[in-house]
């Protein structure tokens, strides 16, 4: 099993160049640091090598080889910043267009993706433009708006490169659709349909089986659905998710690992509702054909907040559309799932699971495959470890009280660590194996959000308002 691990780090490590992160969660977003000595403590008087203040921002860092790349907002502006990878200087900062300003909630932000580089350039999106890319001086060099777009907590989906296209995923109350467009210029290659699915926040990820074309991946509302990269036609899909997803697609050759969660889906919270035409028969009191506000049998949708988050297309009234989406949202299912397509397309959800898991998975970290194991974290500092091939627990825990908290943040690990990063910027160091152990745990000031980056011996940790660079002495 180890030397599998070691096959999938060297095939992932050389798909990008030595010394670089240049995406969410590092070479396709797997989370995985292949070379360098990695420290276990990190303090400000002990492996600190440089830290910055920094605008804030909920997105994470990527690295080139000697630049770092961040999105942010400051002053009710929006902002991409170079820094000096060696010392942390501010080397440009560049202001983005903002023709509006899109509504989010407290744990998310105008500056929620994460931006990619290709080692010279960077690419970024924001909810309240679109995308625009700089070179490694800060000259601009395209722009292409987007939007307004129908997702009431902002967009938290990141863009990714893949053979020449930016990669980006829109999922929205209405109109979702995924996009790729040629990164030397910003023009439209293709533009795939999504509207079978509502909003969320997940990054696409590219699979290369060795049975069939390199595919885009796509966590979505209640599915997961592939795309073929060079057209984006879609291939198949898999039924019997969350409603609402975030995570990263984690593979293996030919296998995907993909955690779905969100309220209302563990076992026994799930609730059956009436049809429409039911809903209707019994509550459409003026017999148009729609529910209005008064009309709705359910209290708690007459609430602004809730009516807000169900009535998709805005237009002040439940239609067939909107009152499925509020009864699948009534009865999601958070599961951990392993699928292997095989060549497959079309419906696989019946053909091509492997397993589903479904006991404490968390809200938003996507999970580590390492070695035999993904290694999950969730809010409260639960972690456990299941097994990639029974789709069992090996080992499920608490943290030590220090890393109590809320976790944003994806484990990312290195070195023979996985590190974990909560809310309150408590940082833990595991031990990976079949019953992981602590090593360590750090806290820093402040509250983070992202996504640590690993590379060359070095972790690159962001807070609201400060990015640390932690290495070996």
């Amino acid at each position: 099993m180890a030397f599998r691990f070691l096959l999938i780090s060297l095939v992932l490590a050389s798909i990008v160049q030595a010394g670089d992160w240049r995406q969410f969660r590092g070479p396709q977003g797997q989370g995985i640091a292949h070379a360098g000595s990695l420290p276990s403590e990190l303090a400000l008087d002990k492996n600190l090598v440089w830290k910055a203040d920094v605008p804030t921002g909920h997105s994470s860092p990527v690295l080139s080889e000697d630049r770092i790349f961040l999105t942010a907002y400051a002053d009710e502006k929006l902002w991409v910043l170079c820094l000096d990878r060696a010392d942390g200087r501010e080397l440009w900062r560049r202001e983005v267009p903002r023709p509006r300003q899109e509504i989010t909630q407290r744990t998310h932000g105008p500056a929620s993706p994460t931006p990619v580089t290709d080692g010279a350039n960077v690419y970024a999106f924001f909810g309240d433009y679109g995308l625009i890319s700089f070179d490694a001086e800060g000259n601009e060099r395209w722009r292409l708006p987007l939007g307004p777009f129908a997702n009431i907590n902002g967009h938290g989906s990141s863009p990714i490169l893949a053979e020449g296209k930016l990669i980006l995923v829109v999922d929205q109350n209405a109109d979702s659709y995924l996009l790729a467009v040629d990164k030397s210029n910003g023009e439209q290659l293709w533009k795939a349909d999504r509207s079978e699915v509502t909003r969320g926040y997940g990054t696409a990820g590219v699979f290369r089986p060795t049975d069939a074309p390199t595919q885009l991946v796509i966590p979505g509302a209640y599915r997961i659905i592939s795309y073929e990269l060079a057209t984006g036609k879609k291939l198949w899909w898999v039924n019997g998710m969350a409603w609402q997803l975030k995570c990263v697609p984690i593979f293996e050759r030919n296998t995907i690992y993909i955690n779905a969660w969100e309220i209302g889906g563990d076992s026994g919270q799930r609730k059956e509702t009436i049809s429409y035409d039911d809903a209707l028969a019994q509550h459409d009191a003026d017999g148009d054909g729609l529910l209005s506000r008064e009309e709705v049998p359910d209290e708690r949708l007459k609430s602004d907040r809730s009516w807000l988050e169900h009535d998709l297309d805005a237009d002040d009234q439940f239609g067939r559309r909107d009152w499925e989406f509020y009864a699948a949202r009534r009865a999601p299912t958070n599961n951990l799932v392993a699928i292997r397509p095989e060549g497959r397309t079309g419906d696989l959800t019946n053909s091509s699971v492997l397993w589903r898991y479904a006991k404490s998975l968390p809200n938003t970290p996507s999970p580590l495959l390492w070695d035999r194991y993904l290694y999950l974290v969730k809010d409260g500092g639960i972690v456990q470890n299941v097994n990639v091939e029974t789709g069992q627990p090996a080992k499920l825990s608490r943290l030590p009280e220090a890393a109590i908290g809320k976790y944003w943040a994806s484990p990312v690990g290195g070195d023979g660590k996985i590190y974990l990063t909560s809310e309150n910027c408590a940082v833990t160091v595991l031990r990976p194996g079949e019953q992981w152990e602590v090593e360590r745990v750090n806290s820093l000031d402040g509250a983070c959000f992202a996504t640590p980056a690993l590379v060359d011996g070095r972790i690159y940790i962001r807070s609201l308002s400060t990015l640390y660079a932690f290495g070996s002495q």
